[in-house]
């Protein structure tokens, strides 16, 4: 079993979550999504998504987060997906710039959730992006913490100048791994990194030099490649806190290759978010973030 971090910061790991009082699929920016299967039931579907965002909320608890729920907005369905909305550590949240006119709507929305959130102490600061680059949040720009940097994703959302406006904003590392499918239009569906220092990720979802930058950083004890069944079931688009993983429902082959290594996982039913191209991670957004363990606590 891999050892895990033993240093923890005082502030309880934070989980924001919006709630899907306004979630729908009604139009496709990426292969994943099938409004005509929401169309044929729209009432069934939505039901089973408030069932799944209650059963995810559980297993976050489960698994050891604080979860705090924000409100969407009518007309901006994909507000249930936070981790697009901002990059987030050492209590500074920079917010996210969409690439798609579907999405732009969410950006005053979470503005205004981001202030709130300042106001309440939970972070810090909030920045914007240089006009014109697009970046789409924790979904495209991952923090490693057992390595310290960030990795980011480019190419299908995400701009490749904006893992240099990151760095720029968190005075940290950014390692940028271009992406080479529209299937994986965010890196967060096809890579995550674990406490262990593992990396779970799906090698038909990056370019070559991604790939050889990747496997250079990671080395292969550590390098986890998942299957095209992993990725379909939306696994790699996990939660990790400590040995706590919390995924949608999963497969036999990361059952047993995470739980090998010492993970506890925790499987939720997200099939009403999968129909968006969404899984946990998607629907989650880490507020706590911390670039060394005890900053925050310092700073508090």
């Amino acid at each position: 079993m891999t050892n895990r971090p033993t240093i923890r910061p005082s502030i309880r790991p934070t989980i924001l979550l919006v709630a899907p009082t306004f979630y729908d699929v009604s139009y496709s920016i990426n292969p994943w999504m099938d409004p005509d299967a929401w169309a044929r039931d729209p009432g069934g579907m939505h039901r089973r998504a408030l069932a799944s965002f209650d059963a995810l909320h559980d297993a976050l608890g489960r698994a050891g987060f604080a979860v705090e729920v924000a409100e969407g907005v009518a007309g901006q369905p994909d507000m249930v997906f936070p981790a697009n909305a901002a990059v987030v550590l050492d209590g500074k949240a920079v917010l996210a710039r969409f690439r798609y006119p579907q999405r732009r709507g969410e950006e005053q929305p979470f503005a205004a959730i981001f202030d709130d959130l300042r106001a309440r102490g939970l972070i810090d600061s909030v920045a914007l992006l240089p006009d014109g680059c697009f970046q789409e949040g924790a979904g495209d720009c991952i923090w490693d913490a057992r390595r310290g940097h960030f990795w980011a994703g480019y190419g299908p959302r995400s701009s490749r100048e904006a893992a240099d406006a990151v760095a720029r904003e968190f005075d940290q590392e950014v390692v940028a791994l271009e992406l080479a499918t529209e299937q994986s239009y965010h890196l967060d569906v096809c890579f995550c990194p674990l406490s262990g220092g593992e990396v779970l990720y799906y090698p038909p979802a990056f370019t070559e030099n991604a790939l050889r930058t990747l496997r250079a950083r990671v080395p292969m004890a550590q390098r986890i490649e998942a299957t095209e069944d992993d990725l379909r079931h939306f696994s790699v688009n996990a939660v990790n806190l400590d040995d706590h993983v919390v995924m949608t429902r999963t497969t036999s082959h990361l059952r047993h290759e995470l739980g090998r290594r010492g993970y506890w996982l925790h499987e939720v039913d997200l099939t009403p978010y999968m129909l968006s191209g969404g899984g946990a991670y998607c629907m989650t957004l880490r507020l706590d973030r911390a670039s060394t363990p005890m900053r925050r606590a310092a700073a508090a």
